[in-house]
């Protein structure tokens, strides 16, 4: 992806500083060899903080994360309810239903395989004006651990996939539980894909309260935000329900409340 000015973006200043710290450390345990353990100190720093920024899911220090709709778009009273790990045969069509009820557009992040195995949904997920972003192909648990490789065969694998069941090549990506590490801004800039991670999110994965989790989620509510929620690996309420089903009509009532319009990350993007 480039910066606008139609450049690539290039690697963020941390791993540019990373990599000069790195050449520095090594040419001064060659040059002075009684300081290899200052230079092997400065090395781990180095690392330990590169395994921070990427454990931090809404840090910009690995590369460009949107965390926040533009400005321009915030001014136009916007905002982004964002759902993850679908498509869910049994959970996203209900969805739909209550987004559809609000008069709500909404982005799904959705997972390579399960586009796949659930092509129609993902077409009626279009068909009522959403959007369907990249969330991985497999959604791996050990996905931040990857490689150059690995992080290229799991985002084209995912781009392909709903490409195929949509037409739409995605423009987003979101890694799976946001954690990532240094190799993934420069496959992402290969793909002329934006991470886009959120302004905050309900832990509807692990919460079993809706209430809960919709008080999370509209906690000082303001145009410009990126809401997270789940209609795939979600946690279940007393009666069995997905959580989403039961937080998400609250959240889009608040919403309402407040004067905001819920768009697609595609729409908020777009110019005045």
């Amino acid at each position: 992806m480039t910066d606008g000015t139609g450049r690539s973006r290039g690697w963020s200043p941390l791993i540019k500083g990373s990599v000069g710290l790195h050449a520095g450390a090594l040419l001064g345990a060659a040059l002075q060899p009684q300081s290899w353990p200052l230079a092997l100190g400065l090395v781990a720093a180095n690392h330990a903080v590169l395994t921070a920024a990427g454990l931090w899911p809404r840090s910009r220090l690995l590369g460009p994360n949107l965390t926040r709709l533009a400005a321009t778009s915030a001014a136009r009273r916007e905002i982004a309810i964002t759902i993850d790990d679908g498509p869910d045969p049994e959970v996203t069509p209900r969805v739909l239903e209550i987004l559809d009820r609000f008069g709500a557009s909404a982005t799904f992040f959705c997972i390579g395989e399960r586009v796949s195995r659930h092509a129609g949904i993902c077409r009626e997920i279009i068909d009522a004006g959403h959007a369907i972003e990249n969330h991985s192909q497999h959604h791996r648990h050990n996905f931040s651990l990857l490689g150059p490789d690995g992080f290229f065969r799991e985002i084209e694998a995912g781009q392909a996939a709903i490409a195929a069941a949509t037409g739409r090549m995605p423009q987003f990506f979101r890694a799976p539980a946001g954690l990532r590490n240094p190799f993934l801004d420069p496959v992402l800039d290969r793909l002329d894909l934006q991470l886009a991670s959120w302004t905050r999110r309900g832990f509807d994965t692990r919460t079993g309260n809706p209430g809960k989790v919709a008080v999370r989620l509209v906690r000082n509510l303001a145009a410009g935000d990126i809401l997270l929620l789940h209609d795939g690996h979600c946690a279940r309420t007393r009666t069995g329900d997905a959580v989403v089903l039961e937080a998400l009509p609250p959240v889009l009532e608040r919403i309402r409340q407040a004067g905001l319009r819920p768009v697609t990350l595609r729409a908020a993007m777009e110019p005045e």
